[in-house]
């Protein structure tokens, strides 16, 4: 049974996701007429709930692809396909505490707290008070924002944490932060960042390669999609193709 307090995925018959914490002190009002959610309580996730007009929306467990590309964005998030290989990269996983730099509208951060689970941390920052808010806001409405700590500040001056396991910086001129950044993690962890053009690659490497790193690889991950349409099988007219460069190493002190 679905719990008060659980992440929930109510999707209408044409297909319009919402997704809210559960409360059921709370109410969702869409075109199709209002949902009370404390009529979800006794439901399982799959079932289906009518709205005061008769319009059933199914209930669903919302993946965490599905929690990124429902935030609030006032910045260019990570996309999805970039962020599954920084998470398995940078080995994510439960108990991991991450730095991370330039957390903007917060998709990374989002999939960062959600994989390191209960007992590990995220470190976010960024100079933008806005931004700050934007993220903090963002992790508020699903939940995680418990799992990170967030601090305001220009990384310039060094980070205010020692000894994470690993980091990810997203900022726009990376190789000034390179040695703040390496201080910050521990000895040997493998750290990550993005950049969207092929200038910014060479600077950031030519930094990389003279200061406390090793081990330097660049990527580009694109992402095709197809029309699951049995008769007409064939690859989308669009696909997400360029979103930036990930530049992955391991830190040498």
């Amino acid at each position: 049974m679905i719990s008060n307090g659980e992440l929930i995925q109510l999707v209408s018959p044409q297909g319009k996701k919402y997704i809210r914490k559960l409360d059921i002190q709370s109410e969702l009002h869409t075109h199709d007429g209002k949902i009370a959610f404390k009529d979800i309580i006794d439901l399982e996730f799959g079932d289906s709930i009518n709205t005061h007009l008769g319009v059933p929306y199914v209930v669903l467990k919302p993946t965490l692809y599905e929690i990124i590309k429902s935030i609030d964005r006032r910045t260019q998030i990570i996309y999805p396909k970039d962020i599954g290989y920084i998470l398995l990269r940078l080995g994510i996983g439960p108990g991991t505490q991450v730095v991370e730099a330039g957390c903007g509208s917060g998709g990374l951060t989002t999939a960062l707290a959600y994989m390191v689970g209960d007992n590990g941390r995220v470190y976010a920052f960024d100079r933008r008070e806005d931004f700050v808010n934007l993220c903090k806001n963002n992790l508020k409405k699903v939940g995680l924002d418990v799992r990170v700590s967030f601090f305001l500040k220009d990384i310039e001056s060094g980070f205010d944490v020692k000894d994470m396991d690993t980091g990810f910086l997203d900022v726009r001129e990376p190789w000034n932060y390179i040695d703040q950044f390496a201080s910050a993690v521990k000895n040997g962890s493998e750290v990550g960042f993005l950049v969207p053009t092929a200038n910014q690659v060479i600077k950031l490497i030519k930094a990389l390669e003279k200061g406390p790193y090793v081990d330097i690889d660049v990527v580009e991950i694109l992402l095709r999609r197809y029309k699951a349409v049995a008769e007409r099988f064939r690859p989308d007219d669009r696909m997400v193709a360029h979103t930036g460069f990930l530049i992955f190493a391991r830190v040498k002190m």
